[in-house]
């Protein structure tokens, strides 16, 4: 069902792990289009609700996008802001009145995992990796497998074929293979290796295991550059254990030393580009 309120859109957006903007309107003066609390919700698809119309809602519109996209007119990365708007001097509304906008970016950095197995170790990882700021697609061939029900930001994906997932996988996901198929591990892997933007796929398996595939994967064209992208076996080797629960943990434990690695360079990017940004600003 298609959202047709701010809140439907929350639930839809929290549910499919999107990022998107909530605009509220926090205060008013004068004669304005909407009432103080008024909201409406933004991707970077669509609008959801109304905060008025207008080129005031337009101009909110054109802003939660920027923030989505870490370019708020100069505030990298931004994840609140409010903005004064005078209706009739900045805006050219009849109303005449005055508003003040809040933004709220959510989910923007919720990193994509796909988790490709439904046995007993993806059934303990699944609910310690959707405690954590993940958008996970959870796949496999049997539906009878997933558990129920499954947090918000975690999606079943039932496919009868699930090597054939990877190709429509979005840039910079992480994969965890754990199926109960040898096979079914090879092809998934050999896909991801194939796409340099699936920048970590991690593998399920013994020492040996591991061997295996690589030998398999050198002889099938595969280069260093390609293979350092595959962890295998996966999981944090300081965690002992081979239960179900310490296995999972042991990947976890990987995955978010991955995540706030992940963070910090992103950190550290946003710090550059604002740097150079004042620079420019400073120069001009």
């Amino acid at each position: 069902m298609k959202a047709s309120t701010w809140y439907e859109a929350v639930a839809q957006c929290q549910q499919d792990g999107a990022p998107y903007v909530i605009v509220t309107v926090i205060s008013i003066a004068g004669s304005t289009p909407r009432e103080a609390g008024s909201k409406m919700v933004v991707t970077d698809a669509q609008s959801i609700d109304t905060i008025g119309g207008g080129h005031l809602e337009f101009d909110a519109i054109k802003t939660a996008r920027e923030m989505l996209s870490g370019g708020s007119r100069g505030k990298e990365n931004a994840s609140t802001e409010i903005r004064s708007y005078p209706l009739s001097s900045k805006l050219g509304q009849c109303c005449g009145g005055a508003v003040k906008v809040l933004f709220e970016v959510c989910n923007r950095h919720a990193q994509h995992i796909a988790i490709f197995g439904a046995g007993h170790v993806a059934k303990a990882l699944v609910p310690i990796l959707a405690q954590l700021p993940f958008r996970i697609s959870w796949i496999d061939s049997r539906e009878d497998l997933f558990s129920h029900p499954l947090p918000a930001n975690v999606k079943k994906v039932v496919e009868e074929a699930p090597e054939t997932e990877v190709r429509g996988l979005e840039e910079n996901t992480w994969l965890v293979i754990l199926t109960h198929d040898h096979q079914l591990d090879y092809r998934i892997t050999e896909q991801a290796l194939k796409y340099p933007a699936l920048p970590f796929v991690g593998l399920i398996g013994s020492e040996t295991k591991a061997k295996r595939f690589i030998t398999k994967l050198e002889h099938r064209g595969f280069n260093e550059s390609d293979l350092a992208r595959l962890a295998t076996p996966i999981g944090d080797t300081s965690i002992p254990g081979k239960r179900p629960i310490e296995v999972a943990v042991s990947i976890a434990s990987q995955i978010i030393q991955r995540l706030h690695a992940s963070e910090d360079n992103n950190q550290d990017a946003a710090v550059t580009k604002a740097a150079t940004f004042e620079s420019k600003e400073h120069n001009a």
